[in-house]
């Protein structure tokens, strides 16, 4: 059934006047005839009686008038559901705990009035997300095609902001004691990140890090989550793994992780986001925004080679 023809007759009924349901649907009179002339062959019975005044409800037409407006209600809420400016902001995240998370909850926790649908897509492929930007099943995403030759036209990929990777270790490894440790200080210990799943940024940054520090990173063995990988660590004294400095992990106090920033140059993980380039939902202007207005990494920082830095709030960029 024509959505269009049971609008006509729904405003027909509640103005009583053909021609000013007309006026209000942008069409003529004589189209809205037509629609209702042809609702009421579709459903074989007469909705309304024609009268010196305009036109009356017949008592068909009284039944019917309830459920049609609930069909009405119906597809414009479908509509609006989807509709850029008119719906939540969906955003996709690599998790719950993670820097992207983070950040977007202290910029809710500052704007409370925005509509946020945070999601996780929980795939390694980037491609499936740029797949989910395009069909507009998602807004945006923090996810990085490290390759731009391969990014479509009709999406767009920014830095949004670097995640600096502390070390994180149990009480009983030899870099416990440290405050702070350089990537030469790593050199010989085994860095401990399992299931790192091929063909994802991730995959590729490790790699890079790993050539350009001359450092252990062991993916060996699946990923049975992060409680797994703590209690690993925490009674380990030979294990570390690395973690980003904004990401959220909690333990159990007799754990005593202990979280090592690492710096001379900090390990810069570059978080991107993804979005459509024709017509971006209005509210991604004002988180893009915010991350923008995050202070940068002090000191130098070394990035994988298909990264950039993000660009500071005072329109220049980290170095």
């Amino acid at each position: 059934m024509d959505t269009e023809v049971v609008r006509s007759f729904v405003r027909a009924a509640e103005l009583g006047q053909l021609q000013q349901a007309a006026d209000e649907l942008g069409v003529t009179q004589q189209a809205v005839s037509k629609r209702i002339a042809a609702l009421e062959r579709e459903l074989d019975v007469r909705l309304f009686t024609r009268t010196a005044r305009g036109v009356e409800l017949t008592l068909d037409g009284q039944a019917f008038l309830p459920h049609a407006r609930n069909v009405i209600t119906d597809v414009d809420r479908a509509i609006t559901s989807i509709r850029p400016g008119s719906r939540a902001l969906r955003i996709d995240v690599l998790g719950l705990r993670s820097a992207q998370a983070v950040l977007l909850h202290d910029y809710w926790r500052s704007h409370p009035e925005t509509d946020l649908d945070v999601v996780t897509l929980r795939v390694n492929d980037p491609r499936v997300a740029v797949a989910a930007v395009q069909a507009g099943e998602l807004d945006a995403s923090f996810r990085s095609v490290t390759d731009r030759a391969a990014l479509p036209q009709d999406v767009r990929m920014i830095p949004a902001f670097d995640s600096p990777l502390e070390l994180l270790v149990g009480p009983r490894h030899p870099l416990a004691p440290a405050r702070t440790l350089t990537p030469a200080q790593l050199r010989g210990h085994r860095i401990w990140v399992p299931g790192i799943a091929p063909r994802s940024e991730w995959a590729e940054f490790y790699d890079q890090l790993a050539t350009g520090f001359d450092l252990r990173i062991d993916a060996a063995g699946p990923n049975f989550g992060n409680e797994v990988l703590l209690d690993i660590l925490a009674d380990s004294a030979d294990v570390a793994t690395l973690v980003g400095s904004r990401d959220r992990y909690l333990w159990p106090a007799n754990h005593d992780l202990r979280r090592i920033p690492i710096v001379n140059p900090a390990l810069a993980y570059p978080i991107s986001l993804l979005f459509p380039r024709a017509n971006p939902h209005p509210g991604l202007r004002a988180i893009i925004s915010h991350f923008a207005n995050l202070a940068p990494l002090p000191g130098a920082a070394w990035r994988p080679s298909w990264a950039t830095a993000p660009h500071r709030a005072d329109g220049r960029t980290e170095t």
